[in-house]
């Protein structure tokens, strides 16, 4: 065998949880890897993993002890993968396989969740160097290991080596019906079907969509998690009541993989104590920082997301778990649970109120992403945004088919909300969707992801807000003008201190 054939199809830098599983995947696809990591036991337990999984036949993953090992034994022109923790440690990579003799045809690609801003401005920083790309990641371990979802951004010439490895290593859905392709193991991908895996668009748009797809992921989250705690607390249902009540959503327009999730995560017994773990669980909620970069994007750039922005507050207020049991000894809540409707009526309100707040969660989201792509000239084509989330990531739901087909239907959508399909889905199901926040508000339960959902609802379907008082105050204690309905002829303002307050055009 020449040298040339010997060496690896691809380096991986970065051996963690992530990093080994889409070191894996890639494996099982046919790739062999030059792999590398600082602490030289995780690319063992690598190696090893793959001797298990895959015991005949040459290794596919071989060890490196150096960055300048690693670019020897990768081909040229190289593509080298990293996984490794967002901020500084990406530039210590990229700076390290400067010093190691990295060509400029080379591409690095980061999968890791960078911030998008940084993973645009290092496409500047390194270009000449080497070329420097980003496909964000999602899925988790597993996902990463038997398909994640993919969202590739950066130099067009780099997609095109690219995209039959990131296609290869993608999740995989039916073309017909939308849903998820099974049955992944070691050694043996996934063949046919759709890839989960598209060209997003210029340096920075693939992990501002990826951002998007957390905040919406943290907005999902907390709706399921305020329909539990409603079951949990005011209703007096148990955690293994709950599961089943997921279960049996899993089977309709719910199905997700967080519906189901969830209710396995409710069905766990602690071994310990023999009471269900999530009441065992502390009630303080972490987070990485992609639902507050979502949340913070929003407001930049003007686009209303109360509900993603609330379900990141939710995670904020959950750490004061000590003022939050002072709280509960001195704040007096409602007399009674609040609750006056029958278990049975109450879970298909509760059913209808998730149903419709997640449409309006996507729809923050999507409407987002929308608002973001003017600003920064990004083209993203929103039908495969849906349809990369389908399968592989966090988010993955049967929900996504349809919002696909409405971006199809119409690219120009402006809101989720205006599509004939979403329309009807929220106006047949809102009933429910008031009940519950009524009963949630008399009951004392906080559900605040559900009905800051309804208020957006409301607010974006009402002809005339209150902001005309809101611009009369600012324009009186700040002169910031305000226009008229009745004319399109600039801006005015009142002359608030002088005699009789004349109107004057500005």
């Amino acid at each position: 065998m020449s040298q040339t054939q010997s060496l690896a199809n691809v380096g991986f830098i970065g051996m963690g949880v992530m990093g080994k599983n889409l070191a894996l995947n890639l494996a099982d696809n046919g790739y062999t890897l030059a792999a590398f990591d600082l602490d030289s036991a995780k690319v063992e337990a690598a190696m090893a993993q793959d001797r298990d999984e895959c015991p005949e036949g040459a290794p596919r993953i071989r060890g490196c002890s150096s960055y300048t090992e690693l670019l020897a034994l990768t081909a040229t022109p190289r593509i080298i993968f990293m996984s490794v923790p967002a901020g500084e440690p990406v530039d210590h990579v990229c700076n390290k396989l400067i010093d190691a003799g990295i060509g400029a045809d080379d591409i690095v690609v980061d999968t890791g969740n960078s911030l998008w801003t940084d993973t645009r401005d290092r496409e500047v920083k390194y270009a000449g160097s080497f070329i420097f790309f980003s496909t964000a990641v999602s899925g988790g371990e597993e996902g990463a290991r038997f398909g994640p979802a993919l969202m590739p951004s950066g130099d067009r010439y780099a997609w095109t080596r690219l995209r039959p490895v990131l296609e290869a290593i993608a999740a995989k859905v039916d073309a017909a019906t939308g849903l998820p392709i099974e049955g992944a193991e070691p050694g043996k991908p996934v063949k046919g079907g759709e890839p989960c895996a598209a060209y997003i668009g210029d340096s920075g748009s693939g992990h501002y969509v990826k951002m998007v797809h957390n905040g919406i992921e943290y907005a999902d989250m907390q709706l399921i998690c305020e329909v539990y705690h409603i079951m949990r607390h005011a209703m007096s249902m148990t955690p293994a009541e709950i599961a089943q009540v997921f279960r049996d959503w899993n089977q309709g327009p719910l199905h997700s993989y967080l519906i189901e999730i969830s209710a396995e995560v409710l069905d766990q017994v602690d071994q310990e104590t023999g009471k269900a773990l999530v009441d065992i669980i502390l009630d303080k909620a972490g987070q990485k920082g992609t639902g507050l970069w979502t949340a913070v994007s929003s407001l930049q750039v003007g686009a209303p997301a109360p509900t993603i922005t609330n379900a990141v507050f939710a995670r904020a207020l959950s750490t004061l778990k000590d003022e939050r049991i002072e709280a509960s000894r001195l704040l007096p809540g409602p007399a009674g649970n609040g609750i006056t409707t029958s278990r049975d009526v109450m879970v298909e309100q509760l059913h209808d109120a998730l149903y419709c707040a997640k449409i309006c969660a996507y729809a923050q989201g999507f409407q987002l992403m929308q608002m973001a792509a003017k600003e920064h000239g990004w083209d993203l084509n929103f039908s495969s945004i849906a349809k990369i989330w389908r399968a592989g990531c966090i988010i993955r739901a049967v929900f996504l088919q349809p919002i696909a087909e409405a971006f199809e239907r119409n690219p120009n959508l402006h809101s989720l909300l205006m599509d004939p399909f979403f329309a009807e889905q929220v106006g047949r199901y809102q009933s429910n969707w008031r009940s519950v926040v009524a009963q949630a508000v008399l009951a004392g339960v906080p559900a605040g992801a559900i009905s800051s959902a309804l208020a957006y609802y409301d607010s974006y379907r009402t002809e005339v807000l209150p902001a005309n008082l809101l611009q009369g105050q600012r324009d009186f204690f700040g002169a910031h003008t305000f226009q008229r309905v009745d004319r399109s002829d600039g801006k005015y303002h009142v002359k608030w201190s002088e005699p009789g307050r004349p109107i004057v055009k500005i």
